[in-house]
Order: structure tokens, then C-alpha cells, then sequence
């Protein structure tokens, strides 16, 4: 359930902060018609990625066995590759973004049409980036944590701090806010992907490292209330192969070092 709760509130909160620039530059330009195309391309942008998810969903439930394995394996390392692009992205390029809404929206002028795509698209890539993940996190921390309602509860958080953000009712450190929580999303982002590994075990595509390389299930029992709680944060396991372990492990020395290390001063 954390795992997803975070995951919906800092991508929601994404989401919020994009769509509060492009309505507070209208405004300010004096654009006030505008603001109907912003609304419409906002909302099919979220109408569209919840019906990715629905899909994924969908499509997994009548798989017939085997494919089920491998949509799970690969929508999980294609769900990690979006959140590490996100992660690093916002770390690096978010001081730019309100510049480019801003010009986005010059250009655009009076066309209804034309501000209802630069909505969309400014959403739905963080859209679909978050029914991606969140399905594959749902698949590797198991429906017993809650993650329809973890990521209810993060979506719900990010829209109203958003919209304080937005008012000025509330000044939000967000350099520090995606820092922290890139940092913890690494870790949750590495779970997944050592998930999508143990898919494609299952059914053989990855026929090497099959080897348990540690079983502390005796003393983390399936199902107790502390695997559910590890599950729905880190995506746990209690027993991986050796090469879930590996990856999981490079992935998180690597993408954390890359991500921690300080930027070079121009």
C-alpha cells in the first residue's frame, strides 16, 4: 500500500503542479478562454491512462497461461525504465519546465484545439507512467496490501496539495520532496524489476541464476503482517533466485549512485 501511495502522490502531484502552471499563465495572459482547453486535455489525458490500466488488467485476467507471465515480466522492467527516466528527468529538468509550459501556451495563442493537446500531452505522459507502475507494483506486492486504495489515497493527496501549491495557501520544498522521494522510489523501482525477473524465470525465458540465494521465510512467514508490510512497500520477497537478487542489487547501487551523486556546476 505505501509503495503505491507514494507512487500516486508524486506522480499526482506531477500531474498537479503541470496543470496549475498552465492555468495560472493563462490566467495571468489574460487567456481566460483558454482555460476550457486546458480542462479538456487534462481530462482525457487521465481518462486515457486509467483506461491503460483497466487494459493491463483486463487483458492479464483472460491471458491464457504462459502469456500471463510474460506481460507481467515485461510491463514490469518497461514500468521501471518510465519511473527511472521520471525520477532523473524531474531531478534535472523541472527548474526548465515552467518556462516551456509558459511558451507552449504563447504559441498556442487563442486555438482551443491546440491548448486542449498541449494539455494532454503535458499530463499524459505522467499518466500513463503511473498506470504502468502502479499495475506492476500491484502485481508484485500482491492485492492483499491495498494498492487500489494506496494509490487512491496518493492521488487524492497530490491533487489537493496541488491545488494549495497553486492558490499559495502552501509553499512546498520540491527540490527536497523528489529527492526523498526518488531516493525511495529506486528502492520500490528495483522490487518491481527483480518481480518482472522472477515472471520470466517462471516460465523459462531467463533458464540461469534459478537458484534460491537466500529463504528467510521461517523467519518472515508468508502472508504475516510483516511480509504484507514489506511486500507493499519494497515489493519483498523471502526467498528470490540468485539472479532476482543481482539485478535488484546493481539496480539499486547503480540507479542510486547515478541519482545521488552531485550534479557537476557549470
Amino acid at each position: 500500500m505505501l509503495a503505491n501511495f507514494l507512487i500516486g502522490l508524486r506522480e499526482g502531484l506531477e500531474a498537479s503542479l503541470i496543470v496549475g502552471i498552465l492555468v495560472a499563465y493563462c490566467i495571468k495572459s489574460g487567456k481566460n478562454k483558454a482555460l476550457s482547453g486546458i480542462f479538456w486535455g487534462t481530462l482525457v489525458a487521465i481518462l486515457v491512462s486509467i483506461g491503460v490500466g483497466i487494459a493491463l488488467s483486463e487483458f492479464v485476467e483472460v491471458a491464457p497461461p504462459g502469456i500471463n507471465e510474460i506481460i507481467a515480466g515485461f510491463a514490469s522492467i518497461l514500468a521501471v525504465v518510465f519511473v527511472t527516466w521520471m525520477i532523473f528527468w524531474m531531478a534535472r529538468q523541472a527548474k526548465n519546465m515552467r518556462q516551456e509550459l509558459h511558451d507552449k501556451v504563447d504559441q498556442a495563442g487563442e486555438k482551443n484545439f491546440t491548448l486542449v493537446a498541449v494539455a494532454f500531452f503535458a499530463v499524459i505522459r505522467e499518466g500513463v507512467e503511473t498506470a504502468v507502475f502502479l499495475w506492476s507494483a500491484s502485481r508484485a506486492t500482491g492485492s492483499d496490501t491495498n494498492p487500489v486504495l494506496g494509490a487512491t489515497l496518493g492521488l487524492l493527496i497530490a491533487a489537493v496539495l496541488g491545488y494549495f501549491v497553486y492558490r499559495g495557501a502552501l509553499k512546498l520544498n520540491l527540490r527536497k520532496f523528489f529527492q526523498v522521494t526518488g531516493a525511495f522510489l529506486i528502492i520500490v523501482a528495483a522490487g518491481i524489476l527483480a518481480y518482472g525477473i522472477h515472471e520470466l524465470q517462471e516460465i523459462g525465458w531467463l533458464p540461469f541464476l534459478t537458484t534460491t540465494s537466500y529463504d528467510i521465510s521461517n523467519v518472515i512467514p508468508k502472508d504475516s503482517a510483516i511480509d504484507t508490510l514489506l511486500r507493499g512497500t519494497i515489493s519483498f520477497r523471502s526467498a528470490p533466485s540468485q539472479l532476482e537478487s543481482v539485478i535488484w542489487l546493481c539496480y539499486v547501487l547503480v540507479i542510486g549512485w547515478l541519482f545521488l551523486k552531485p550534479a557537476k556546476k557549470n
